[in-house]
């Protein structure tokens, strides 16, 4: 089972809704301040622990070992969490999921495995796991979501062209992927990159409102 929290938007009865995926050996603690830094008082958040433990933080896959058991597993557990939110009035158009190294691998993986649009999915640092597998398994509905995936040039852990290359098969098949780069290295580059992230999920807003 997944632990989570809820935090409620500014604007009282909001519809929008983002899931909080940190990275490997961190937890939802490195997230309580996501509100200050988006600065979108429209959303609701739920900030997400992975299942595993490690060193104090958690995992959501062994990066160790085989990866893909894990990633099937925790993929899953997303699923279900996604759905529980939609029973609670949060449809899946209305829901976001925000994904920092393991947890953009994760929120690429819930994405194209989603059986309902998605109002967005925001991935930072992470990497795309068996790619042409995962779009073997794609829902129907997998070219109607909306990605923002960024990555680091100075990345020492996940080379960005790697990750590129990905990105670009992805997109060859015809996956919705806006692709940006920063001059970071693991991290997230401050406002500069905030302020993209930022304007993806306004314009998106502003699409699923006007329909």
């Amino acid at each position: 089972m997944l632990t989570s929290e809820f935090i409620a938007s500014d604007i009282k009865e909001s519809p929008f809704l983002m899931f909080v995926l940190h990275g490997l050996g961190d937890s939802m603690e490195g997230y309580r301040e996501i509100p200050q830094w988006l600065r979108c008082p429209w959303l609701n958040y739920v900030l997400v622990n992975a299942p595993d433990s490690y060193f104090g933080g958690y995992s959501w896959y062994d990066f160790e070992g085989d990866p893909s058991p894990g990633i099937q597993r925790s993929c899953e557990l997303l699923l279900k969490l996604v759905a529980s939110y939609e029973e609670k009035g949060f449809s899946s158009q209305h829901q976001f999921l925000f994904g920092f190294s393991q947890g953009c691998l994760l929120t690429v993986e819930v994405g194209i495995r989603s059986s309902g649009i998605m109002a967005g999915l925001v991935g930072i640092s992470g990497y795309v796991h068996q790619p042409k597998e995962l779009w073997a398994q794609r829902s129907a509905v997998a070219l109607q979501q909306h990605f923002l995936i960024t990555h680091g040039t100075r990345d020492p852990l996940i080379d960005s062209t790697q990750v590129k290359s990905q990105v670009d098969w992805l997109q060859s098949q015809g996956a919705n992927i806006q692709w940006k780069i920063f001059d970071k290295e693991h991290t997230i580059a401050g406002e500069e990159e905030i302020s993209w992230i930022r304007r993806f999920l306004e314009k998106r807003k502003s699409e699923i409102i006007d329909g």
